[in-house]
Order: structure tokens, then sequence, then C-alpha cells
């Protein structure tokens, strides 16, 4: 098996043992990048000899320890310092960031490789990474499908091998359903248990950076290095952070798991809901108990999202205009002109179309009607997730309503696009931590089963997907094939 198939612990272990060398590592996966990259297109930008000159520092100073060595991705909307981070957008085409992202910084402290930038909807808003203003990523089971989004680009990078593992960002779960799609882990965890600093907003209340990897034990291992409280991020949560490996336990004999009607309803392929009820009867057979429960507030997520989460990219966009940073229309014959040209020029459709409803829902006279509303709708979807988690340990649910979906299948259709995120949104709005774990196949495309805890519980979620995949051997499941 070459190295770029393996999983971080894996590596960690052999890195250990001075099996190997990170030049090793960092070697293969340039080598699977070469061969696969042209068809997934999961980066924005390559940096091939500053990983190179990483692993070979790294081997002259010795010491391999924890993530040391092991090469990752990260999606492009984490600021990197000398790093260009476009966030797939013209308007940030050529900038260079003079900052870290807190967990970048955190990374290289670990002496993390870093392979380049990722792919994604522009300004992380899309499901399905067709929004990146340079080019669609395409998935590894299938080129001719979505990898889902907005972290499209880490997803697939994972799922092909081109990196061990990636760090996204999740604002309605952009994290989860690519790692659906691509049948790899991915965790969003409680807002405000990573840091969001160096993160170039979308939704600041709705936004989160996870982890997308191989395997349950590496989830648990990156999120050691990122999670922690931040000063620089005033939504930072200050509270102990475990070490996460200590969850991975094979055991979930007694666990109480509830699993909401409403995600099972009409909009979710019967396939979908068969694979997910197969692996709810593996937890039961596992020893847990699976019920059947009840979130009655969960129809009214989807609007409730597309109109706060608007709302706040309408703000937090408001400051490319031009002046500071990012594109400018340097034709333009006035300051008014050069604002309105400017964003005309650098920002994509949808980013526009998400602008305008967010202003709108802001404006006077609709703030009340639209914004102040969904804000209440908000708080009902955490009253029912707390009120279920007083009888239940986890919850569980498909984690997209289909498989990957073929490319350009609906990018005319804004409503069906939406309606790809209904199983992931609520989790956002109540700030809760969620993952999606591989749990089987539909003609031959992978199924995510969706585990969403209690605040901070991070931990119970781990050993739930641990156990779930040590049962059923899911996490060697990669399409080493399907691309070359």
């Amino acid at each position: 098996m070459r190295l770029c198939e393996l999983t971080a612990h894996e590596l960690k272990d052999m890195l250990a043992q001075r099996e190997i060398t990170a030049q090793d590592i960092v070697e293969s996966c340039l080598d699977r990048i070469g061969e696969v990259e042209e068809n997934i297109k999961a980066f924005v930008t390559l940096t091939p000899e500053a990983a190179r000159d990483s692993a070979r520092k790294l081997h002259e100073e010795g010491g391999y320890r924890g993530l040391a060595g092991i090469p990752c991705g990260l999606k492009d909307n984490l600021c990197t310092r000398g790093m260009r981070t476009t966030c797939s957008s013209r308007m940030l085409e050529n900038f260079v960031p003079p900052y870290d992202a807190t967990v970048v910084s955190k990374l290289r402290r670990e002496k993390a490789v870093f392979m380049g930038k990722l792919n994604m909807d522009e300004f992380a808003m899309g499901s399905s990474t067709e929004n990146s203003a340079f080019f669609p990523t395409r998935n590894p089971w299938d080129p001719e499908r979505v990898p889902g989004g907005s972290s499209g680009g880490s997803a697939a990078a994972v799922a092909a091998g081109e990196v061990i593992y990636a760090l996204g960002s999740d604002t309605g779960g952009s994290i989860r359903q690519p790692a659906s799609f691509c049948g790899v882990v991915g965790m969003k965890p409680t807002y405000g248990r990573v840091s969001r600093y160096g993160l170039v907003a979308f939704a600041s209340s709705l936004d989160q950076i996870g982890t997308l990897t191989k395997d349950v034990t590496d989830c648990a291992l990156v999120m050691n290095v990122i999670a922690g409280h931040d000063r620089l991020d005033s939504t930072s949560i200050d509270a102990p952070v475990p070490d996460y490996t200590k969850f991975l336990v094979p055991d979930i004999k007694g666990f109480r798991i509830g699993y909401p009607r409403e995600y099972f309803q009409e909009g979710v392929d019967d396939a979908v809901k068969e694979t997910i009820n197969r692996a709810m009867l593996k937890m039961e057979e596992m020893g847990a108990v699976v019920e059947e429960t009840s979130l009655p507030h969960t129809e009214f997520a989807l609007p409730a999202y597309y109109i706060i989460a608007p709302a706040e990219a309408s703000s937090n966009l408001a400051r490319f205009d031009g002046v500071r940073y990012g594109l400018r229309d340097v034709k333009a014959e006035s300051v008014i002109d050069m604002f309105a040209s400017s964003r005309a020029l650098g920002f994509g459709p949808e980013v526009k179309r998400r602008i305008m409803l967010g202003t709108y829902a802001l404006s006077s006279g609709y703030y009340d009607a639209y914004y102040l509303k969904a804000l209440k709708v908000r708080r009902l979807i955490k009253e029912d997730f707390d009120w279920a988690f007083d009888k239940y340990d986890v919850l569980v649910t498909p984690t997209a309503p289909t498989v990957a979906f073929k490319l350009h299948e609906k990018t005319d259709n804004v409503l069906a696009m939406y309606m790809s995120d209904i199983a992931t949104i609520p989790v956002n709005l109540a700030g809760l931590p969620a993952m999606s774990i591989p749990c089987g196949f539909v003609n031959g495309l992978p199924v995510g089963l969706q585990i969403i805890g209690r605040p901070l519980e991070e931990g119970t979620l781990l050993r739930v997907a641990y156990a779930f995949e040590q049962s059923t051997g899911m996490a060697r499941l990669r399409p080493r094939l399907g691309v070359n």
C-alpha cells in the first residue's frame, strides 16, 4: 500500500519507528497529485517546493511527534501567512495574508506539512464546489459528479489520497455534506470549540472550522491540535479540551440513540434511508438502544437559515469594496462607481444572490418581519435539540438526502441545491457538534451517517463513530483507482 493511502495515525507510528521519513510521505502525496489532480482539481494553490522544504527541515531536526511531517491541505478561506488565500473568488484572487489563522498557527507548531490551498464554493456559499470562480472540483468516486460543498476540495483531496487530512469550514453543512459525498469522516465541532480567527467570514454566528479525515482516529488526532480557547476570537469557548483519542473505545452498549422522524421524510432518497436504517440496526446489534424521536421545528430550519446566513454575509462582505484590499476596478471614473464595479466584477452570481437576500432581510421595514422572526425560530430549533438530549446520548440522521449528484445537475435550480443541506443546517443553527461518517453505498457512491451530540461532547460523537467504524470496516474503503 502506498504511503498516500495510509491514515495519519498509521504514518505517525511509522515515523516514530523511523521506518519512513516525512520526505517519503510528501513525495508519495505529490506522486498521487500528479496522477489525479488533472481530473479532480482539488487545489487552488499547490505548494510542492514549500512542502518538500518543510519535510527536509523536519527530517534534519528529527524527533517526529504528533502530526509532524504528515501532509495536509487547507480550505482556501483559512488565512495563511505568505500563501495566497482566495476564497475561490476573483475578489481575492491575488490576496496574500500577512498572518496565519489560529488553526494554521497550531498546525505550524505541530510541524504539519502544508501541501497547498483547496478549492471551495466562492466565500463558502454553495453545496457542490461548482460556485468556485476558478473551476469545479470533481468527486474521486465518479469524476462526473460533484464532491459536495463548500469544502469540496478538502473532501476530494482526502478521498483521492492527495493529502492525508484537511481542514474545512462548516456554516450549514459544508464539512459534513462533502464528507458524505466523498466517503470520508467530517467533523463540525461545537460553535466556539475551535477558533475562527483567520477564517474569512461568511456568517459569523454559524461558521465553524473542522476536520476532514480518512478515519475517526485521525479526526481525534487533528481535533487534539486545533481545539481550544483563543483570546483572538471573542466567540471562542474557554473550556478544557480533553484528549479526544481517549474516547476511541469500540463499545456503545447501553447508549441511547434517537433518530428524528423529520429527517426521514419526503425529499430523502429511499436508498439513502435504507442505508441509514441498516446502520441503525448495526448499532442495535452493538448494544445501543435506538428509538424514533421528533424535532418538530425542523421544517423551518432551511428558511430560517436562508435569512440569517445571507444577512450576516451581507454585513461581512461589505468590507470588500475595492478600497483596502481585494479586486479594484481601476478604470472607474468615481469612488461610487469604483465601489459598485469592483463588487460587480469580484463577486460571482451566488455570492451576489446571498448579499441581496441578506440586505433585503435587514432593510428598514423588513428586519422584524424576516430577520427577527428567523432568530426566534432558531431558538425553537435549539430547544428541540435540548429536549431530545435530555433523553438521548446522540441523534443520528442521514448527512445528505442523496448521494453525490452529477455536475451541473442542480446549477440552474437554486432551491434544489439549497435542499442538499437540509439535514445539516439545523445543527449549525443550534451550535452543536456533529460529524459524518461513511456507512454504506448506493449505486457505488458513498452514503454518510450524521451523528449529532450535546455541546462540547465531541468525544461522545467520536466514541459512537469509532465503534461503528470498527464494527463495519468502512474506513478502509477508498476510491484508489477510480480517478486514474
